[in-house]
């Protein structure tokens, strides 16, 4: 057996032991977060560019 060989292998059954454990509800909360957190950082870059520019 070569080293590159069990690496893969080593590899291979540490993800699936971490894909294991992943619930969708966890993956599900993890995307509305993402989205929610995107939505959050828009607004107050868009706020903060129209404050940046009634003071010029």
């Amino acid at each position: 057996m070569k080293i590159n060989d069990m690496r893969f292998g080593v590899l291979g059954g540490t993800l699936c032991s971490i894909w294991i454990s992943i619930s969708f509800g966890d993956v599900l909360q993890t995307m509305l977060m993402a989205v929610v957190g995107t939505a959050v950082s828009f607004v107050t870059s868009r706020l903060l560019g129209k404050l940046g520019q009634r003071k010029k």
